[in-house]
């Protein structure tokens, strides 16, 4: 039986919720990727995905109607970004993924909204891609924040992507892919800090890469709260503030570049999301959860306990959100 929710405690929007299109002819023809109709399970190079929810957008739907979730921009989990690919297999795998996205949204209108993979390890693609979702009249994406080798956001072969997600007002969801650091594969680390780790690195190079000052239109939106960046948000002020080498001085600061960044909830700890809501502004602090990984905010009542920021997270910082990128 559904559970029923008043409005005080509904979560209007859901920006960080992962499934996975399983599409079993396509992608007989995909390298790399293969479907285990039996065992429900997807393998993508080499490593097989058993978190079964994922291939089931009726398990995410009875999960948002038993916390009163009522809509959810989905996106692919990180075992689905293969940054390797490059060319036409990027391409290739670029268009299995949205297309299959923007069915299940399709089948699904009035609950979920997809948000369209951008593989920046080929940034002309990834501009390619926006450009045609944007002809389409959508204009909200997913990307992945690093683990793709050395490539970094302040990379000057992104402007192109960020002219026209800039053109088009866009929202752009940023998750963590792998993390590029080999010390962290013990004790699940790769995730554990390499998630936050990353994610600071990647807002720190749109900060100092001159990325948010040039493109302000683009709504920024950042898993996990902004990561290890809330802690970090202070150093990354003094060293503006004392010109460290390759520091550019004459524009905003990284205080007031952040404060239009917009970021989730998941940081499993109340003070982390003060943080969060101190450095970033607690308007841009808006509902995510991960769903369907353990490491999210899969029963977001009980995870988020202090009433009035539940009612701002779940409520009115959503609906902004959705007013602003519509």
């Amino acid at each position: 039986m559904t559970k029923q929710h008043d409005m005080t405690d509904r979560i209007s929007l859901d920006v960080h919720a992962h499934l996975a299109p399983v599409d079993p002819a396509a992608l007989a023809k995909i390298a790399g990727v293969s479907w285990d109709a039996a065992a429900g399970t997807m393998t993508v190079d080499g490593h097989t995905i058993g978190i079964k929810p994922l291939f089931r957008p009726e398990a995410l739907l009875a999960w948002m109607d038993e916390h009163g979730v009522e809509h959810a921009w989905i996106s692919v989990p990180p075992p689905l970004y293969r940054p390797e690919l490059r060319g036409d297999a990027a391409r290739v795998w670029a268009n299995y993924v949205n297309d299959g996205l923007s069915k299940i949204a399709a089948a699904h209108s009035q609950r979920f909204s997809p948000l369209p993979h951008l593989p920046l390890q080929e940034p002309a693609l990834a501009a390619e891609i926006v450009r045609s979702f944007i002809a389409r009249g959508h204009n909200r994406f997913a990307a992945p924040s690093g683990g793709n080798d050395d490539q970094v956001l302040s990379d000057p072969a992104f402007a192109p992507l960020w002219q026209a997600l800039d053109a088009a007002r866009a929202f752009v969801f940023f998750h963590p892919g792998e993390c590029a650091d080999g010390r962290l594969d013990a004790f699940y680390l790769s995730n554990l800090v390499g998630n936050p780790y990353e994610s600071a690195v990647a807002l720190s190079h749109l900060v100092f890469g001159g990325v948010l000052e040039a493109y302000p239109a683009i709504r920024f939106c950042f898993a996990h709260g902004g990561g290890a960046l809330p802690m970090l948000a202070g150093r990354l002020e003094q060293g503006f503030a004392t010109a460290r080498p390759g520091i550019k001085t004459g524009g905003r600061s990284p205080r007031a570049l952040l404060k239009s960044i917009c970021v989730d909830c998941i940081v499993h700890d109340e003070q982390a999301l003060a943080l969060s809501e101190h450095v970033f502004g607690a308007e841009h602090v808006v509902f995510g959860s991960d769903w369907p990984f353990p490491m999210g905010v899969l029963k977001p009542h009980q995870q988020i306990a202090d009433a009035a920021r539940r009612r701002r997270i779940f409520c009115d910082n959503p609906d902004r959100l959705k007013k602003e990128t519509t």
